[in-house]
């Protein structure tokens, strides 16, 4: 009878499973912008599929992620349930802003989402094709402001390529940044600025409503659905790819480490992440472990040498 009563009592105990982990995401960025965008999917996804139990979301804004970058390298430490988004816009923030505090002093776990760079002019704007706002560019580079987020992040990166492949001076280029999405969104629906640059899922709304006029992608090819050129297409060689990413705390165990790494595999693999891609018009360029640290480590000398060019860092 014992033997019976022990051996059901381990039947249910291994039939329970375990509690996941919750996490805490910090999106360093105000509310309305692609990070923010990014950590509420994979709270929404990562509690939905139970890869976590509860999941929150922060925001802390400020110099293109690295105010966020800074305070989450301080406070999060050894904590396992901490993680940060980020990606290719906080690469050229740490240099353009001489951040203490950059990538390598957190944990990189995996690169998840890539986005293709618009343009963008307000419907009521005069300017057409993107052939008349680089005629406008080259006749006073001052003249035609551009709302994008931060400065030195890839809104500023793809205007500078632009002026420079158009043979205009890029260090000229009247450059609004924005730390959200939001601020920009209002500034060029507002008409406060020429053109907006932002990733094409975040002006997808605005271009279907009929609000915006898509002028160029900056993709290597035609997006399908998208209904406008690509800079190469149009005589501009600029090809800007944004990239997402998601880091865990620094001083973390090889364990810990693992732990995390395995959830967000399981999050990338997930129905939920799918439809999530798909709504959002991201493409899914995941990339983990040591192959993404290596990655990470070219995309930031690359960022370097392109923001020297085209005179964004000195």
């Amino acid at each position: 009878m014992k033997h019976f009563i022990l051996g059901s009592a381990l039947s249910l105990v291994l039939a329970i499973p375990a509690f996941a982990d919750d996490y805490t995401i910090m999106a360093p960025a105000n509310p309305g912008g692609g990070w923010d965008a990014t950590a509420r999917s994979m709270q929404e996804v990562m509690q939905a599929e139970g890869i976590a139990g509860n999941v929150e979301v922060t925001n802390v804004p400020g110099a293109g992620g690295t105010v966020g970058l800074a305070q989450f390298v301080a406070d999060a430490k050894g904590d396992p349930s901490k993680l940060i988004v980020g990606g290719y816009v906080m690469l050229g923030a740490i240099l353009t802003n001489n951040s203490p505090v950059t990538l390598a002093d957190v944990t990189p776990i995996a690169r998840l989402t890539g986005d293709t760079q618009a343009i963008v002019v307000p419907a009521a704007s005069d300017i057409q094709t993107i052939g008349d706002l680089v005629e406008k560019l080259k006749a006073d580079p001052g003249a035609v402001s551009w709302a994008g987020g931060s400065a030195g992040g890839t809104d500023h990166i793809t205007v500078g390529l632009l002026a420079k492949a158009a043979g205009a001076d890029p260090s000229k280029v009247n450059y609004i940044a924005f730390s959200g999405g939001g601020e920009a969104m209002a500034a060029i629906l507002g008409n406060q600025v020429t053109a907006g640059v932002s990733s094409v899922g975040e002006f997808a709304e605005q271009v279907k409503a009929g609000t915006m006029r898509l002028l160029a992608v900056s993709s290597a090819e035609r997006l399908p659905g998208i209904e406008a050129p690509t800079l190469k297409e149009a005589g501009f060689d600029v090809v800007v790819q944004n990239w997402r990413m998601v880091a865990a705390a620094p001083g973390l165990t090889d364990e810990q480490v693992a732990k995390i790494s395995a959830d967000i595999e399981k999050l990338n693999g997930s129905a939920g992440w799918t439809s999530v891609l798909e709504t959002k018009g991201w493409a899914n360029t995941y990339l983990a472990g040591d192959a993404f640290a290596e990655q990470l480590k070219a995309d930031t000398a690359a960022t370097e040498a392109v923001l020297r060019d085209i005179g964004l860092v000195k």
